[in-house]
């Protein structure tokens, strides 16, 4: 369970660090100003997503510093690359599968490395045989 109180000093220090307002930082993370507003005077707890946009656009941010007061802020730089170069965990078990069993598509659309011009990718989803899916927004 979060502290409520300790998390909003903890989002203090994150808003002094890159010495911006908070409703700068609320329109950085894209939520609602009064979401900011409510976190730091302790009316509400912040919600998983609130979190988790903090810790995506603030690199120096480690999610259990963030959470518990457990760890570094600003990250240190070695941290920050040990936990970018650990490879992804899947979210479901995925079964080895030999090359020559995965059917293609037979009108499947032809994939670039990159986005048409003046466009920019905002969210893949990954929609698997068994029904499940995988989101990742930019």
């Amino acid at each position: 369970m979060v502290n409520t109180e300790k998390f909003a000093s903890r989002l203090n220090k994150i808003l002094d660090f890159y010495d911006i307002s908070a409703a700068a930082f609320a329109d950085k993370i894209e939520v609602g100003r009064s979401s900011i507003s409510h976190i730091l005077s302790g009316r509400n707890k912040p919600s998983l997503d609130f979190v988790m946009k903090v810790v995506k656009n603030f690199p120096e941010v480690e999610l259990y510093w963030l959470l518990n007061g457990k760890g570094n802020f600003p990250a240190s730089s070695s941290e920050k690359k040990e936990i970018e170069n650990k490879e992804p965990v899947p979210l479901t078990p995925q079964k080895e599968q030999n090359p020559s069993q995965i059917q293609k598509p037979e009108n499947s659309a032809r994939i670039s490395n990159a986005p048409a011009a003046g466009k920019e990718i905002k969210k893949i989803v990954f929609f698997y045989t068994d029904g499940s899916f995988e989101a990742f927004e930019n």
